[in-house]
């Protein structure tokens, strides 16, 4: 069976020369596009537009009857949304213009250059498209404010309000053949984001994920394309990349700021005109799949670098979902934690444990590097080491402090705290500096004197007995 683009409306060819009607409707096949109707009768084609939504016209002007500039002026009248493409073989200036002043989006002279209009075609489309997805965008703006997800988004713990407007911009956008590119920080959730676009999608094909970190040009091209059998040493029989795996589905592609410049280019080529070629084969291929991207890089820094092409970026930023970082959807810290303890706990096969107050505060004083996915592992690793009813911070404090101590006490370019002080003009004296510290520590814990304690390196009691001591001086 042939792989199906979009449109999901068909396409109307209107010419009263049925071997012209042809040639369009085989050009438009060899591009994957299959949803096609052909008419060579003006007043029949009247009805067609009006019993069923169309989604561009290819209008001959010359037909007997009537004339393609009736038409026109008709189609542009009563359905001012869709484009039409006038073509003739008047090759006339004055013609154009008053064509173009009619409505007409392109006018082209007979014989027509088949490639010049299909670019024209697929231009068009995306722009219908797009128009599409931004008027059901501002719609679920204006009026989607409640706090509901759909099954798509039922994976994503979270309540919230960024992440339900991202939500929200998911929807509005999952039934678009634009590449999407998602971006945000490891551990956040970025895979599961792509699965719930294309289930929100409602794509007849299956989601198909590859991880390109790590592969050579060949390996790549390999790995989405496909070989045929003797393309290389090793190549025994013909292979399906994953991009046909993905035919009318979707196609995950993580860590796209890895992808090495030749690559870029063979990737622009395919998300530009839906074509590809199998290593050992000249013969060019039609992509269905729709394609998410994702990175935890910085694309404008590697454009910068020259190790990221621009006009990649433009290509496959056309829809852009940047996560959050859990640092800054700290209100959902409780609601991850009880969930991972609740998975923990079935999966070791253990009573669920309750936890103490003092865990949400330590946790929300946290930077999380490694976001959800560092939390979820310090769950399972304390709830697979606990006995007692009551959960214990100690692995939890532990961890924090090895891995505050990896990440530098400053989040700058350069962490380290010598190069913080290095960059002060006058440095603090010790009392002013122990007094910020624990000022930062107590509103880092949320007023909690033993966590504030911790983040410290000291005993509650000493935390306490300095507090006494700074409360006394200001009140002298």
């Amino acid at each position: 069976m042939s792989e199906q683009l979009y449109p999901k409306n068909p396409i109307l060819l209107i010419d009263d020369e049925k071997n012209i009607l042809r040639s369009y409707e085989l050009a438009l096949q060899s591009v994957g596009i299959n949803n096609i109707l052909t008419c060579n009768n003006g007043i029949r084609c009247r009805e067609i537009v009006k019993t069923q939504d169309v989604e561009l016209i290819i209008l001959d002007m010359m037909m007997p009857g009537i004339s393609g500039e009736e038409l026109l002026n008709e189609f542009t009248e009563k359905y001012p949304e869709i484009p039409v493409i006038m073509v003739t073989c008047v090759n006339s200036l004055e013609k154009a213009v008053e064509c173009i002043h009619n409505g007409a989006v392109e006018y082209m002279v007979k014989p027509v250059d088949i490639h010049k209009l299909l670019d024209k075609i697929r231009k068009y489309m995306d722009i219908r498209e797009l128009k599409r997805e931004n008027e059901h965008l501002r719609k679920s703006l204006l009026f989607g404010g409640n706090q509901e997800k759909s099954k798509s988004f039922a994976a994503i713990i979270t309540n919230n309000k960024y992440m339900y407007a991202i939500f929200r911009y998911c929807s509005a956008i999952a039934s678009s053949k634009q590449p999407v590119l998602i971006s945000g920080e490891t551990g956040v959730g970025k895979e599961l984001f792509a699965k719930a676009l294309h289930d929100e999608s409602n794509c007849r094909g299956n989601l198909v994920t590859v991880n390109i970190a790590g592969l050579d040009d060949n390996m790549i091209s390999d790995t989405l394309f496909g070989h045929t059998k003797g393309a290389f040493t090793g190549a025994v029989n013909d292979r399906s990349g994953v991009i046909e795996k993905a035919s009318n589905g979707t196609l995950f592609i993580d860590e796209i700021g890895d992808l090495n410049m030749a690559s870029q280019i063979k990737l622009l080529r395919l998300l530009q005109q839906r074509e590809y070629l199998q290593l050992g084969s000249d013969k060019v291929k039609i992509s269905s799949a729709r394609i998410i991207l994702a990175t935890n890089k910085d694309l404008h820094e590697l454009q910068r670098d020259k190790k990221f092409r621009k006009d990649l970026y433009y290509r496959i930023a056309t829809h852009h979902i940047d996560i959050p970082p859990l640092r800054d959807r700290s209100d959902d810290i409780a609601l991850l934690l009880n969930s991972f303890i609740a998975t923990a706990a079935k999966e070791l096969k253990k009573k669920e444990p309750y936890y103490p107050d003092e865990l949400l505060d330590l946790l929300k004083s946290y930077h999380f590097p490694g976001n959800i996915r560092e939390l979820e592992a310090m769950v399972h690793d304390a709830v697979s080491s606990h006995e007692s009813k009551t959960l214990s911070t100690k692995i939890f404090a532990s961890h924090i402090k090895r891995n505050s101590k990896d990440c530098g006490i400053c989040h700058g370019e350069d962490g380290d705290l010598e190069t913080c002080l290095a960059n002060l003009v006058v440095l603090p004296t010790l009392k002013e500096m122990g007094i910020s510290l624990i000022g930062e520590a107590m509103k880092r814990a949320d007023g909690n004197q033993s966590v504030a304690a911790g983040i410290l390196g000291i005993t509650p009691q000493a935390l306490s007995a300095r507090l006494k001591k700074m409360k006394k001086n200001s009140e002298i």
